[in-house]
């Protein structure tokens, strides 16, 4: 044990020490706050870039009065015929384009848009509402509908969604906390599992091609040192994880508050993909109603996706640390090592792209809970399940399962490690690498 703590604090003490070790801690937050701020900066500017200019061609009559301009699409009548404003349209720079809307369509109800591109589906999405309102309001006095009256009945249901605990307590449903929570829990553990797994693969092929790991062999047993290194590049990413949390919440927190206006954050929360699945969040941000965002965050239970998400990760981190000590062993470059990386984070992969839709929309699903269950999967998919309430004995059951699998691993791995560290020059197949695990020197 003592050999193996001493192994731990070089691990630990050999890279926190290190610029690289510093600049990534400090670059990375910033780095995303960057992405964000990109991110949102050219959303919007899309917006302003989106604008249209639109030459309406009415054989109708009286269509043309009644299409409103916004900040997308800007409605011109236009004194030229069809033709004559084709040939105009075709010389244009600019975004423009042509309307043409026909006699007939009332009954037909069709339109057509010419452009000199590729049309935008946005304009066309915008165009054909306002068209689809004017016929509405047409059929509506035909006949004999008061408009004015089905104008004033503009219904506002707020759903306050409750759930009953085991205990038969209310409480807030808090829906749309758990489903960013989920998401942003995914995306940490799946960049986390992999990244400090690939460093435990990459130190040791380091120690093995520059034959520093003959010299320690001599001093340890081979699992003692596979075991000192995962623990102590563990608790480097810990510490390195944690002070990204920080750092990050903090730059995101105090820009939002600072700088982001609530309207133009729901413009681009409703322009991403899966927008629809935050409608809820879009639409507290809308309506300014701080007080029952911040009554929802404060009924949540921050303190068990805390506790649940480091016993997660901590488990998750030990089982595919192992595997990929194992892997790193079994090969003497980086290159080599490509062929086991992908199989290895395969499951994991999975579930992080499943966690984004099958996941999030059905938590207490068979899916989601035999992923949960299962302990190559389980790291990601309980901790996105977790926000949404799961029982106790289904977390319990997942960490124990998780953590006998992260056992029989390491065993494996061992066998694996003890002869595959001292290998050289050799291409290990699966073959060959079975033929370790059954060495009986």
């Amino acid at each position: 044990m003592h050999k193996i703590l001493l192994i731990i604090q070089r691990e630990y003490l050999s890279r926190v020490k290190k610029k690289s070790f510093i600049v990534m801690t400090f670059a990375v937050p910033l780095f995303f706050f960057a992405l964000y701020a990109g991110m949102f900066y050219l959303t919007k500017k899309s917006f302003k870039d989106a604008h249209t200019e639109v030459f309406v061609i009415d054989n109708q009559g009286d269509f043309a009065g009644k299409l409103q301009s916004n900040k997308n699409v800007s409605y011109t009548v236009s004194k030229l015929d069809l033709q004559a404003q084709k040939a105009k349209l075709s010389q244009s720079e600019g975004k423009q384009s042509i309307l043409y809307i026909p006699k007939d369509i009332l009954s037909a109800q069709k339109a057509e848009l010419i452009t000199s591109g590729k049309t935008s589906f946005v304009i066309q999405e915008i165009i054909s509402g306002q068209l689809e309102e004017i016929i509405r309001e047409k059929e509506y006095k035909s006949k004999g509908i008061d408009l004015q009256i089905i104008q004033s009945i503009k219904p506002k249901v707020t759903i306050d969604a409750k759930e009953i605990t085991a205990d038969g307590e209310e409480k807030n449903s808090n829906t749309a906390i758990a489903m960013g929570l989920g998401v942003a829990l995914a995306i940490l553990v799946y960049l986390s599992l992999f990244l400090y797994g690939a460093q435990v693969m990459r130190g040791i092929i380091e120690e093995k091609s520059n034959r520093i790991i003959e010299v320690i062999i001599s001093s340890v047993k081979p699992f003692q040192l596979m075991m000192g290194k995962i623990v102590g590049i563990g608790m480097v990413g810990l510490t390195q994880f944690v002070m990204w949390l920080i750092l990050t919440g903090g730059l995101f927190i105090t820009a939002t508050i600072m700088f982001v206006n609530p309207q133009d954050m729901q413009e681009v929360a409703a322009s991403q993909p899966g927008a629809a699945n935050m409608s809820t969040v879009s639409k507290a941000v809308a309506q300014n109603d701080s007080a029952s965002i911040l009554s929802s965050i404060q009924s949540f239970n921050f303190t068990e996706v805390i506790i649940f998400f480091f016993l997660f990760f901590i488990a998750g981190y030990l089982l595919y640390s192992a595997i990929f000590a194992a892997a790193g062993s079994a090969v003497d470059n980086e290159t080599e090592a490509n062929q086991f990386s992908m199989p290895i984070t395969m499951p994991l992969l999975l579930t992080y792209i499943l966690s984004f839709g099958v996941i999030i929309n059905d938590p207490n699903g068979p899916i989601a809970t035999w992923l949960s269950f299962i302990p190559f999967t389980s790291p990601i998919a309980m901790l996105v399940r977790i926000p949404f309430g799961v029982p106790l004995w289904q977390i319990l059951t997942s960490l124990t399962l998780l953590i006998l699998t992260f056992l029989l691993i390491t065993w494996v791995a061992a066998r694996i490690y003890r002869v595959g560290i001292l290998i050289y020059g050799k291409k290990a197949s699966l073959k060959e690498i079975i033929k370790w695990f059954n060495y009986k020197g």
